[in-house]
C-alpha cells in the first residue's frame, strides 16, 4: 500500500504553463497541487530570453490579425488557424495581466511596455518589419516565472518540489484519476489522486546531443502519454535555432538580431540577404538555420573546423548591449570567451524547441482521434506549454510565440479545468492495481548488475538523433538512424544502475528519464521518415518541396507497432477568413 494524497487537480510541471493554469485553479478556490522535479523557478521557462509576442502597438502600428498571418505563414501553413487566432487575439490580455501582476517589463521613454523586432513578424500581412515582442531586457522568461510563482504562493497553491511523475492513473472507462509520482528525497512512490491532471512538463530536446535545452527537458509528460496508449502529434518537427554557441548549445537569443545584430561568414560577408532578401537576418528561424548550414557546407564557415558563423553585436556599442542584452553578454563571455560588445560571437544551429507534442484542443484537453468522427477529449487529462500540440506552431515556431503559447493556453486550460471540476464534483474510484505499472518500472531498476550504463545509452541515442534527424534529412539516413535506435532500445534491457539507495537517487531518475526519451526519439524518426515533403523545420533533401496535396495534415504516432495516423489541418479560423497556403518567402 503506497501513500495517497488527494487534490481537486494536479499540475505536473512548475514552468510557465503549469503555474499559469494553477493560478486559475487556486483563484477559483480549488485544491491544487503542482508537482515538479526541480524547484519551480528552476523550470526551463526561466531560460527564455527574447520576449512575449503581442500586437500592443506600443512602438508602431500593429494589430492581432497581422500577428495571426505571420504565425500561420511561419508555421508553413501546418498550424491550426482557429488555435492561432485564439492565441493572437488573447495575446494582449495575457501580457497586460502579467504587467498588473508585477512583471518588470523594460519600458519605452513614454512608460509603455518595451517591444522589439523579432524574426518572421510583419505589418500589413507581410509588409514592413513589425516591432511586436514584449521584453524584460533579455531575461523575460526569468521575470515571468518568478512573477507567476509569487502569485501562486499568494493564492496558496501547494507545491511538491523534487517529485518525479511516473505514470497516469486511469480507470476502465478512460477517465484520468491522478498519477503516481516518486518523492525524490525519500525514494517513496506516492499516489496523487485528482479529478483532473494537467501535463506541463516542457520539451524533450535532450534526445539530441546539441541542444539549447536544460538537462531536465526529458519529455516526461510525453512518455507518460505514450505509455497510456495515447498518441503524440507532429513529432517530426523540431526547431533548430540558428544561433547556439558551438558544442555548448547555450542560446544566443533572436533578440540579438532584433536589436540590430547580424550574421557574417568567414569572409566577413552578411550572407542572409542571399537567402531572405526582404527580412534578411530577421527571417523565420528555419530559414536562417538552413542558410547557416548551407554557408558551412559551402566552405564559408568560421573557425579552425569551419563549423560555425559569427553573430555581430559589437557595432551596437557597449551601452546598448549592456542595457538590452545583459544576459547575452554574460553568457557569451562565460561560454564563448567573447565580449559581444567588442567582438563577434561564434554561433551554429542548435536544437531548440519541439513543435509537436501531446494533441490538445483550445481548452487544453488532451484529445484522441476518432477515425470517422470528431476528436474526443480524454476525460480529466489536460496539457499545455511546449509538451502540448494545439497546434499553433505547425511546422515552425516564430520567436516570442512560445511564452505566449504557454500563457494563453495555460490560462485556458486552467479555466476549463475549473468548469470540469464543478461538473464532476465527486472522485471516481481508483482501480486497485492502479500503481502496478509504475511500481514495476521502479522495481526494474533494482536489478544488481547489467552490462550497459544509462549514461552510455543516452549518449548513443543523442548522437544518433544528431546525425540522422538534424537540419537536413533523407530516407536513407532516417532508416539507418531508426535501425541504430532499435539496437539502443534492446540494449536498455541489459542496463543497470550502481546506486540503488532510496534518498536522492539521481541515477534512478536519469534511468527513468531515458525510458521517456527513447520512445520520443523513435516517434521523431518514424514520423520524419513517413513525411515525404519539406515543410518548415522538416527539410527532406530527397523531397525538397512542400506538398500540400498530400501532406497538409498532422501526424499522429502511437507506440504500438509504430502506428501512424493522420488528421487534417484546421484551416478555418474562428471569426476571420482563412489564410490560404501559398509559397513562403521572406
Amino acid at each position: 500500500m503506497i501513500e495517497k494524497r488527494t487534490f481537486d487537480a494536479v499540475i505536473v510541471g512548475g514552468g510557465g504553463a503549469g503555474l499559469r493554469a494553477a493560478l486559475q485553479l487556486a483563484r477559483a478556490e480549488m485544491k491544487v497541487a503542482v508537482i515538479s522535479k526541480v524547484f519551480p523557478t528552476r523550470s526551463h521557462t526561466v531560460s527564455a530570453q527574447g520576449g512575449i509576442t503581442a500586437a500592443l502597438g506600443n512602438v508602431d502600428e500593429d494589430n492581432w490579425h497581422w500577428h495571426m498571418y505571420d504565425t500561420v505563414k511561419g508555421s508553413d501553413y501546418l498550424g491550426d488557424q482557429d488555435a492561432i487566432e485564439f492565441m493572437c487575439r488573447n495575446a494582449a490580455s495575457v501580457v497586460y495581466e502579467l504587467e498588473h501582476m508585477g512583471l518588470p517589463f523594460s519600458r519605452l521613454p513614454n512608460g509603455k511596455i518595451y517591444q522589439r523586432p523579432f524574426g518572421g513578424q510583419s505589418k500589413h500581412y507581410g509588409g514592413a518589419q513589425a516591432t511586436r515582442t514584449c521584453a524584460a531586457a533579455d531575461r523575460t522568461g526569468h521575470a515571468l516565472l518568478h512573477t507567476l510563482y509569487q502569485r501562486n504562493i499568494a493564492a496558496r497553491t501547494q507545491f511538491f518540489d523534487e517529485y518525479f511523475a511516473l505514470d497516469l492513473v486511469r480507470d476502465d472507462e478512460g477517465y484520468v484519476l491522478g498519477l503516481i509520482a516518486l518523492d525524490i528525497a525519500s525514494g517513496a512512490p506516492i499516489l496523487f489522486e485528482a479529478r483532473a491532471v494537467l501535463l506541463a512538463t516542457g520539451g524533450a530536446a535532450r534526445i539530441y546531443r546539441h541542444s539549447t535545452n536544460a538537462h531536465i527537458n526529458t519529455g516526461d509528460g510525453l512518455g507518460m502519454v505514450l505509455r497510456a496508449g495515447l498518441p503524440l502529434e507532429d513529432m517530426e518537427f523540431w526547431q533548430i535555432h540558428p544561433t547556439g554557441i558551438p558544442e555548448v548549445g547555450v542560446l544566443m537569443t533572436e533578440a540579438c538580431r532584433g536589436e540590430g545584430g547580424y550574421l557574417v561568414n568567414r569572409e566577413g560577408e552578411r550572407f542572409m540577404p542571399r537567402y531572405a532578401p526582404h527580412a534578411q537576418d530577421l527571417a523565420s528561424r528555419d530559414v536562417v538555420a538552413r542558410a547557416i548550414a548551407q554557408e558551412i557546407r559551402a566552405g564559408r564557415g568560421c573557425g579552425e573546423h569551419g563549423d560555425h558563423v559569427l553573430l555581430k553585436l559589437d557595432h551596437l556599442g557597449e551601452a546598448r548591449v549592456r542595457e538590452r542584452l545583459p544576459g547575452i553578454r554574460e553568457l557569451a563571455i562565460r561560454f564563448a570567451g567573447v565580449d559581444p560588445a567588442c567582438a563577434p560571437i561564434p554561433v551554429t544551429p542548435t536544437v531548440h524547441y519541439m513543435m509537436g507534442g501531446i494533441p490538445t484542443n483550445l481548452h487544453g484537453q488532451v484529445v484522441t482521434p476518432v477515425r470517422y468522427g470528431p476528436e474526443e477529449p480524454v476525460p480529466g487529462l489536460y496539457a499545455a506549454g511546449e509538451c502540448a500540440c494545439v497546434s499553433v506552431h505547425g511546422a515552425n515556431r516564430l520567436g516570442g510565440n512560445s511564452l505566449l503559447d504557454l500563457l494563453v493556453f495555460g490560462r485556458a486550460a486552467g479555466d476549463h479545468m475549473v468548469e470540469y471540476l464543478k461538473e464532476n464534483p465527486y472522485p471516481r474510484p481508483v482501480p486497485k492495481a492502479a500503481a502496478e505499472p509504475a511500481l514495476t518500472r521502479l522495481a526494474r531498476w533494482e536489478r544488481p548488475k547489467g552490462g550497459e550504463t544509462v549514461a552510455g545509452l543516452r549518449g548513443e541515442m543523442q548522437r544518433i538523433m544528431q546525425a540522422h534527424a538534424g537540419v537536413y534529412r533523407d530516407a536513407a539516413h532516417l532508416k539507418e538512424g531508426l535501425a541504430k535506435l532499435d539496437v539502443v532500445q534492446q540494449r536498455l534491457n541489459d542496463a543497470a544502475i550502481s546506486d540503488r539507495s532510496k534518498a536522492y537517487n539521481t541515477a534512478r531518475i536519469e534511468a527513468l528519464e531515458l525510458e521517456n526519451l527513447l520512445p520520443i526519439a523513435r516517434a521523431t524518426l518514424v514520423s520524419a521518415a513517413a513525411r515525404q515533403e519539406s515543410r518548415g523545420a522538416h527539410a527532406r533533401e530527397d523531397f525538397p518541396r512542400r506538398d500540400d496535396d498530400h501532406w497538409l495534415r498532422h501526424t499522429l504516432y502511437f507506440t504500438e507497432n509504430d502506428q501512424l495516423d493522420y488528421k487534417p489541418v484546421r484551416l478555418k479560423p474562428m471569426t476571420v477568413e482563412t489564410f490560404q497556403p501559398k509559397e513562403r518567402t521572406y
